[in-house]
């Protein structure tokens, strides 16, 4: 590494350092409203901010351009900080443990919303609050916040590190400017965060957990102030809001971009999220059929419970109202086929993605058309445009990478001594960043059980899976390194 990427990267983690030590402020704000002792988190908080702005004030002078290495590079390395950083509050202000800690911070900003604690509602308020600010951080994109900042100061690089962190939208097809972008994508994120909020407040929450929950929603993290997570709450009001809201984040935020920016609705009639919104239809009402025969319950109450369970999951947001496992075997069957599929491109959603598997259908049935005509040319198209084989290796590169990666983490875990259910789904859950998966580690369980080596591999899981693999793949790549 020479001299000029060491001052790129540190500018660069500098600058999300800055921002995240005054983003830590908020949870600091809300422990001293509910009278709990901050000392300690503000004297981190105090550190954090001092060795950051120092770093960045050495380097004001430096004009960042990023080469493609050192923005894989800040990417990799600032997931790695950002946990730390997360997890220092928890050691400070509960027993967890520091491979618990990292976890739970992991868990936050990759948003997961799996848990180590296994009384959530014994814990202060500034940590269940900070809990749901890592998800919020994390769901637009720790990264995408720094490029608009960044931008702010120097646009030069900006979309080199864009690119290495997002999940798929295309920014500069909405504005020239990338700063401008990250700015319009963050208002477009708050405006939905506080309109979920404000009617989960009407629906009977206190303003506290109101809030909490948006965060947590919008981000599509699972994180919740209640040990029974909206469970607790026995409101088809609350289920009805939040299942809209986390539909609403599972869609590509390009299509908010073009409704609010243009007032078209052209991004919601693209193909994607048609399938996105069919798939959630088709499973919900399989879902509700399932309750109905299971529980014998009224017909709008299993429409609630089914919807909200299957929006859930597909949006890997992973909140709980009941559970899911105790409806048999198609339920499960359910649960684990959204799991699979999860959200659209661009969206806060994890898991594979939508249009993944409308590209690899499509370029399946491409190929099986040129088997039965090789003289004929057969192209991919998707909404009209025809997909660029780059596009096409891209994707079947990432699937495999996720089919890859999925069975060693399960092998691992079952290697362990647990049982194939808890492995196979505990592996897909932290990848996918889901949450709950099923048997040990289900709906109505915790990570709690898990050894501290266990932990570990599992919050690896969780950021590689954040990251879409390829970022952090190429990180044990040789080749990488030598020309780094």
């Amino acid at each position: 590494m020479d001299i000029y990427s060491l001052k790129n990267i540190l500018k660069f983690i500098s600058t999300i350092g800055v921002a995240l030590s005054l983003f830590l402020l908020l949870p600091i704000s809300v422990g001293l409203f509910y009278g709990e002792n901050m000392s300690a988190f503000a004297l981190f908080n105090l550190a954090l901010f001092c060795i950051n702005i120092f770093i960045y004030i050495i380097l004001k002078d430096h004009e960042m351009n990023l080469r493609i290495r050192d923005g894989i590079f800040s990417v990799n390395l600032i997931w790695i900080l950002i946990g730390i950083a997360g997890a220092i509050p928890f050691l400070l202000y509960t027993n967890a443990s520091p491979y618990d800690a990292f976890f739970e911070s992991i868990s936050g900003f990759t948003t997961t919303g799996a848990t180590i604690f296994t009384n959530i509602e014994a814990l202060p308020k500034s940590i269940l609050f900070l809990r749901s600010l890592t998800h919020w951080l994390g769901g637009m994109g720790i990264i995408v916040l720094g490029v608009g900042l960044f931008s702010l100061i120097n646009p030069s690089g900006s979309m080199t590190l864009f690119k290495a962190e997002s999940t798929g939208i295309q920014m500069e097809k909405i504005t020239p400017k990338v700063k401008d972008t990250a700015l319009l994508l963050w208002g477009i994120y708050i405006l939905f965060t506080f309109v979920d909020a404000y009617a989960l407040k009407i629906a009977g929450m206190s303003m506290f957990d109101a809030i909490n929950h948006a965060m947590s929603t919008i981000s599509t993290g699972g994180f919740s102030t209640k040990n029974a997570s909206l469970g607790y709450y026995d409101s088809n009001a609350i289920v009805w809001i939040t299942t809209f809201f986390m539909i609403i984040s599972g869609i590509n935020f390009l299509a908010h971009l073009q409704l609010f920016s243009s007032r078209s609705l052209q991004g919601y009639k693209r193909l994607e999220v048609r399938w996105y919104l069919f798939i959630f239809i088709i499973l919900s009402t399989i879902l509700t059929f399932v309750i109905i025969y299971v529980d014998k319950e009224e017909v709008f109450h299993s429409i609630a419970h089914a919807s909200f369970s299957v929006a859930s999951v597909l949006t890997t947001t992973g909140f709980v109202t009941l559970d899911y496992e105790r409806w048999g075997h198609i339920a499960i069957a359910v649960i684990f086929l959204a799991m699979l599929i999860g959200g659209n491109a661009g969206s806060t959603a994890g898991g594979v993605k939508v249009i993944r598997y409308l590209v690899l259908f499509r370029t399946t049935i491409a190929e099986y058309k040129r088997i039965l005509n090789p003289n004929v040319v057969v192209n991919v198209f998707i909404d009209n445009k025809k997909v660029s084989p780059k596009v096409i290796s891209a994707t079947t590169g990432f699937i495999f990478l996720f089919g890859m990666f999925n069975i060693l983490i399960a092998l691992y875990l079952f290697g362990r001594g647990y049982d194939a259910m808890t492995s196979v789904s505990t592996a897909l859950a932290t990848i996918g960043n889901i949450g709950p998966g099923f048997s040990l580690t289900g709906p109505v369980q915790n990570y709690a059980f898990f050894s501290d080596l266990d932990k570990s591999v599992l919050s690896f899981a969780m950021i590689i899976g954040r990251l879409e693999f390829y970022t952090v793949v190429l990180m044990f790549s040789k080749s990488f390194w030598k020309k780094f």
